[in-house]
């Protein structure tokens, strides 16, 4: 059963991927900033920067970071940013100046931004001016030295960029009021940094590149290990999967998934990279006519996105005005595709919306279908090449063909571990080196997987990672909160959304006041649609909230 999937794989895709093509993500990007010297890389807002202005950029910021800052190799890089230019231009700078990136959601509130930068030991971070008061209240706490600022507007040029940073701050009041003493601004760092060379540093495949931060199993934030092995072999994978589809040098990809989400990072930004393609992106995407509109702007010949930005897209009437004679590929994933919204974005567009499956501890790809799927197929796909798959039920047993179990993966992407936390590490793999991914699935006698359950009680909202513990901890601190159990629930427009059952200490606990409590400590996508009061929560023997019997209720 192992190698089932070897004969299934599409025309084109190889078994195994060459690792060892690229010493380090540094060298990937020195060869294509080289190859593709006079091609736009980024597009934002109207602004283009080619391969060779990114490569002396990247190299000012990276200079910098020795130089300026003498910060020492495997220093944490902190990157608080959306999509916006300053993103690439800080993360190759970092990659390349032999550093780990710290990818932070910019709308993480204070209590989340202290646990990771805590965590990660990160000494310094790059971050949108419009967060910046979100780090004030917590820098005290924090052992970041070194603070970057950026704007909206400072890369976009005269008079564009001064007439963007007026409107972001004065008309549409985005930046809330803060103060960093000390702080550099980033178009300052790369003038500081022009006064320096960029060393080279001896960064090799064990190095880690990334600490990308997940709840895992449990829902404690932690980071995942992502070596400069794991993602090369990731991009090489996602490569030779859509290569027969694509060609080097002439392709235009839109990125409205945030370059900090481990999907879009890998997809778009490097995977996209190799082969010298434009990258368009996208800062606000929730923002679905001005989206469309600037879709209307380029010839674009890829899209990746998740369920519910897709379905936004098809059901803006818009959309469906735009000419896609150009698009070769879209890819879903973060979140299931759901049929109804292939099935439209296939009418609307002419190709169909191809899911693929990964996890963060898997850099992210680990199963992708063909992309000239005919039909919705229910499938994540095949496993992608270089990678092996187990179903395995909870005695650790392999399955046959058809029985479910838990998915388990092994493969040149897979994480060596989480941060500082070996028994975490231990607890999920298999005495044979399998990652245990907590997804309940099904493997055909053809290859395709298809998930049927989570064994996790992990929420996905809109793509992004949930996790009751975490939720159940912020409600329970409410001092009116007696118990309280967190579970997802469908959703029509993210998916699912968080639902928490409540028992009351004090019996004027209104839903307001959790909600309330809610929006202080949580992002948004983590704030409960759905809040119910209950006398009591349902329990085992043992007295453990069981959140399956509240699924179930």
């Amino acid at each position: 059963m192992e190698k089932i999937w070897l004969k299934s794989y599409p025309p084109g895709v190889p078994p195994e991927v060459d690792v060892d093509e690229f010493r380090s993500l540094g060298h990937l990007f020195e060869r294509s900033a080289a190859r593709f010297a006079d091609r736009t890389a980024y597009v934002c807002m109207g602004k283009a920067i080619r391969y060779a202005e990114l490569e002396t950029q990247s190299a000012r910021f990276g200079a910098f970071l020795q130089g300026e800052l003498k910060l020492p190799k495997g220093s944490r890089i902190a990157l608080m940013m959306p999509n916006v230019l300053q993103y690439p231009i800080a993360l190759f700078g970092a990659l390349r100046a032999g550093y780990v990136v710290v990818n932070v959601n910019p709308l993480y509130t204070a209590r989340e931004l202290e646990h990771q930068l805590k965590d990660a030991g990160a000494e310094a971070i790059v971050i949108l001016e419009n967060f910046a008061h979100t780090l004030e209240h917590v820098r005290a706490q924090v052992p970041v030295k070194h603070i970057v600022v950026a704007s909206m507007g400072e890369l976009l040029g005269f008079p564009k960029g001064p007439i963007v940073n007026f409107v972001v701050r004065r008309v549409r009041k985005m930046v809330p009021a803060w103060r960093l003493d000390g702080h550099v601004r980033f178009s300052e760092a790369l003038r500081r940094g022009a006064a320096h060379t960029l060393q080279p540093v001896d960064v090799g495949h064990d190095d880690i590149a990334f600490l990308q931060y997940t709840g895992g199993t449990t829902g404690v934030a932690k980071g995942a290990m992502l070596t400069h092995r794991n993602i090369i072999a990731n991009l090489q994978q996602a490569h030779a999967w859509i290569g027969p589809y694509v060609n080097e040098g002439s392709e235009t990809i839109i990125t409205a998934l945030p370059l900090y989400h481990i999907f879009s990072l890998t997809a778009n930004c490097l995977t996209f990279l190799k082969i010298g393609a434009v990258n368009v992106l996208i800062p606000n995407p929730r923002d679905i006519p001005g989206f469309v509109k600037e879709l209307g702007k380029h010839r674009f010949t890829v899209i990746t996105g998740v369920n519910t930005l897709f379905n936004a897209l098809v059901n803006n009437p818009d959309f469906a005005k735009l000419d896609f004679s150009s698009l070769k590929v879209t890819l879903g994933g973060g979140m299931a595709v759901q049929q109804a919204v292939a099935e439209k974005w296939k009418r609307v567009t002419g190709v169909p919306l191809v899911e693929a499956y990964g996890l963060t501890e898997t850099s992210p790809a680990v199963t992708i279908n063909p992309l000239d799927l005919k039909a919705f197929n229910h499938s994540i796909g095949l496993p992608v090449s270089s990678t092996e798959i187990s179903i395995r039920d909870d005695e650790g047993n392999e399955q046959a063909i058809g029985q479910r179990g838990e998915l388990c993966v092994r493969g040149p992407q897979v994480t060596p571990g989480y941060w500082q936390r070996p028994e975490e590490t231990a607890r999920v793999f298999t005495a044979d080196g399998y990652l245990r991914t907590g997804d309940i699935a099904i493997i055909d006698e053809k290859g395709f997987i298809t998930l049927v359950d989570r064994k996790k009680d992990m929420i996905l909202v809109s793509g992004f990672n949930v996790y009751p513990n975490e939720i159940e901890d912020v409600v329970a601190s409410h001092p009116g909160v007696l118990e309280v159990a967190a579970i997802g629930v469908p959703d029509e427009r993210s998916g699912e959304a968080v639902k928490v059952f409540v028992v009351r200490k004090d019996p004027a606990l209104t839903s307001e006041a959790v909600l309330a409590h809610c929006r202080e400590n949580l992002t948004g996508y983590k704030i409960p649609h759905h809040i119910e009061f209950r006398d009591e929560l349902p329990k085992s023997n043992v007295g453990k909230i069981l959140r399956r019997e509240l699924r179930d209720s």
